[in-house]
């Protein structure tokens, strides 16, 4: 196809719809009825379909007048009908303000005079503050855009005028920051994902607002373009981004933010430790402010048995949570409040969390991340938000639990357990106790606890309605409600889901929400785990995979099978190449030259030949030897190894690289450098050895001299046979194959033979 130069001629005017979540970047939404509008807008474009075949029945490429018929039917062939642009790209403009934003469709779902905007677009249009009017005119608006009301008012919502306008390929864009000490891992890789997977355009002027890999935001101003235009097309391009402070104040701030990143050699006293490794059974001391986390990584531990991690307030505080989660393919976020694995969120001072080895959440974690994190109401003001809380941190084996009988059940006969504090007391003293007793302290009937009455503790008790859970001041029931009872649903800031408390929320987070990190096998990007056009895990497909919903997508790419050239799709690589795997155990071996130091193999449709007729040698072996005589018991041949035998003894075959050292003169002088003479009755004493064993039928091996790359290989099949993972004739296969080089040989063994006592699974 080849596209008109004629642009696509589209305007409207639609309400905007109600925000939806599921429009991010610079997307939108249009009704049907625009559909169908833009095709009939459409340019003409001319479409010549099966190029290749011919039309006519007589063509001869000979005949200028079968020629002339034959382009004349192709030209009446060719068909001209409308075609949308790709992408499609529109201009929005607030007619209210004048202001304009270029963008790209999402999807024509929209209900039926409305447009749906991102977040991003009704800021940047500035509908989010702006006053709807019914006076509007033409002053502020540079394309003449304005309300068409008609009399009416507009209490469906603001009015957008869309053109459809094609944008150049842009090439390079420059982003400034806003704020000083943007310090992401990956800039590249951040800035391809988000880009890729939610704009197709941008506009000189907005902002934008990049999410990072730990909750940050950071926002941009985008300054420059190549093509110098108002906006451009980022989808099928390469794109240069260049990203340069504001100013000077700003390049310095953020250096300095940098250094002090870098070098920060101790905490402050007033602030929240800096965090760092943690070592299996080592206690760590550390101090948190409220509402901030402290992270620690766990690189090295006993992945065969249980352990447990044990935080502890030192000031009995019940502010602190432990936050666990594993770092793996499938786990990329730190461990925070809402977005964890394991956690323990309670009003205990004192958290122990145990871990079971064979958890399916730590099969695959590389490190383990172990967050401490303080909460806090939010309230500034607080006199306690500006104090440190002190803890200890601890990973170690789980705690021996003393399974013996309680003590406390065996009362001596001078002993007696006083029915309001249930403490054991000598009976003679009872009457003074219990008179104390009765007086001060007293016992709450739901857990037991004896506590004085007129103490803090006592006057602050409380016992959650819902659950279990029971504290001794109000800012520990404060917390419990908010983590356990918030007054309304909490929403996942990914995606629509909404959970009716925090532990439900980090479950979510961590399984299936859209927006989960992960880390992709096929593309090898940190991405989110559900793409808007991938399927979701509700698909049996997803589910029987063990894939996510992003990896089953990207997983349906193909690619070349480097062993036997097929293609197949990404997500089927693995099971292709166990059946390659089965076909290492189901292949014959092959069968190695006699000749003790040819390193050549017998095909296999030769192997039962050889072995009958020329004593195991492979055909160049074998060839000085052969005869067309008629020899049925094999006595002329033998005479002619003996021959053959005799003459490398006398007199050596005068190749420099031989280095058949025990039957061949000339190998015998490469090796040791003397000349060494022999007779031809000592050589006859030498191989009558051999002669034996060929009258009797026995096979042995022979010693021919052989060219020099047969010899190489040999002895190269031989060093590798020494590793001892491979038997000598794979080796010798494997460079045959790869004529002679070492390491495809190594690749070659590792894919096709199987090494020594491995068995098929």
């Amino acid at each position: 196809m080849s596209p008109s130069s004629e642009p696509l001629k589209w305007t409207a005017q639609l309400h905007v719809a109600p925000s939806n979540r599921r429009l991010v970047g610079d997307k939108i939404t249009l009704p049907q009825s625009a559909l169908e509008s833009l095709l009939a807008a459409a340019p003409v474009v001319s479409v010549q379909n099966n190029t290749n075949r011919q039309l006519t029945s007589s063509f001869d490429p000979f005949n200028p007048y079968s020629f002339a018929a034959e382009r004349r039917a192709r030209e009446a062939f060719e068909d001209r009908q409308q075609q949308l642009p790709h992408p499609l790209t529109f201009r929005l403009v607030n007619p209210l303000n004048g202001r304009a934003v270029y963008a790209g469709i999402r999807e024509f779902s929209a209900a039926e005079g409305t447009i749906g905007l991102s977040s991003g677009l009704q800021e940047a249009l500035g509908l989010q503050n702006a006053t709807r009017s019914t006076s509007t005119t033409r002053e502020g608006t540079p394309d003449g855009d304005v309300v068409m009301t008609n009399g009416t008012d507009t209490s469906k919502g603001e009015v957008i005028t869309i053109h459809a306008k094609q944008l150049e390929k842009g090439t390079y864009v420059k982003l400034r920051p806003l704020e000083a000490g943007y310090d992401p891992e990956d800039w590249k890789s951040l800035l391809e994902r988000y880009l890729r997977d939610n704009y197709t355009t941008l506009t000189r002027g907005e902002l934008l607002v990049v999410p990072g890999a730990h909750h940050e935001r950071f926002r941009f101003l985008v300054d420059k373009f190549e093509p110098d235009e108002d906006g451009i097309c980022i989808v099928d391009t390469d794109l240069e981004v260049d990203i340069e402070p504001l100013n000077e104040e700003q390049a310095r701030e953020t250096l300095k933010k940098t250094l002090a990143k870098k070098n920060r050699g101790h905490e402050s006293p007033e602030g929240s430790s800096l965090g760092g490794p943690v070592t299996f059974g080592t206690e760590i001391q550390g101090r948190v402010l409220p509402g901030q986390y402290v992270d620690y990584e766990l690189k090295e531990w006993d992945k065969t048995r249980d352990f447990e991690v044990t935080l502890e307030a030192l000031d009995d505080d019940t502010r602190l949570n432990l936050l666990v989660t594993p770092f793996s393919a499938k786990q990329r976020s730190k461990p925070r409040d809402d977005e964890y694995v394991f956690g323990d969120l309670s009003v205990r001072p004192t958290k122990r969390m145990k871990l079971s080895y064979t958890s399916v959440d730590l099969e695959d974690a590389e490190v383990l991340n172990v967050a401490v994190h303080a909460w806090s109401n939010g309230k500034e003001d607080s006199q306690d938000s500006a104090r440190p809380i002190s803890y200890s941190l601890q990973v170690s084996a789980p705690a021996q639990t003393d399974d013996a009988g309680d003590e406390t059940g065996a009362l001596s006969p001078d002993d007696v357990m006083c029915k309001n504090c249930h403490q054991v007391v000598p009976k003679r003293t009872l009457p003074l106790h219990e008179a104390f007793c009765y007086r001060n302290n007293i016992l709450c009937p739901k857990c037991s606890e004896v506590f004085l009455k007129k103490s803090d503790a006592w006057q602050n008790h409380w016992h959650c309605p819902h659950d279990e859970e029971h504290g001794n001041d109000a800012a520990s029931h404060e917390k419990h409600d908010a983590i356990f009872h918030p007054q309304s649903p909490l929403q996942c800031p990914e995606c629509d889901f909404q959970a009716y408390d925090v532990p439900i929320l980090a479950h979510h987070r961590t399984t299936t929400c859209p927006g989960k990190e992960i880390l992709c096998q096929f593309c090898h990007l940190v991405v989110p785990q559900q793409g808007p056009e991938d399927p979701s895990f509700t698909d049996p497909e997803v589910l029987m995979s063990g894939l996510t919903p992003h990896e089953m997508a990207d997983g349906a790419r193909t690619t070349e099978c480097h062993l036997c050239n097929k293609i197949v799709r990404l997500r089927d690589m693995k099971t292709h190449l166990r059946l390659h795997d089965r076909e290492r155990f189901s292949r014959p071996k092959s069968r190695l030259c006699s000749n003790r130091i040819c390193g050549r193999v017998i095909k296999s449709e030769d192997e039962q030949r050889v072995q009958k007729e020329q004593l195991g040698l492979c055909n160049e072996c074998f060839g000085p030897l052969y005869v067309t005589s008629y020899d049925p018991e094999g006595k002329m041949l033998r005479r002619r190894i003996e021959r053959r035998l005799l003459q490398q003894l006398t007199g050596g075959c005068g190749k420099s690289w031989c280095r058949n050292a025990e039957f061949c003169r000339t190998a015998y002088k490469n090796v040791h450098g003397d000349d060494r003479v022999v007779s031809a009755k000592d050589g006859l004493a030498m191989i009558k050895p051999i002669m034996n064993d060929l009258a009797n039928g026995t096979i042995t091996s022979l010693i021919f001299c052989v060219d020099e790359a047969s010899q190489s290989r040999r002895n190269l099949a031989g060093m590798i046979m020494g590793e001892g993972e491979y038997e000598l004739e794979w080796c010798a296969k494997a460079l045959e194959d790869e004529k002679g080089d070492l390491d495809r040989a190594r690749e070659w063994l590792k894919n096709r033979a199987p090494k020594v006592g491995e068995v098929v699974s």
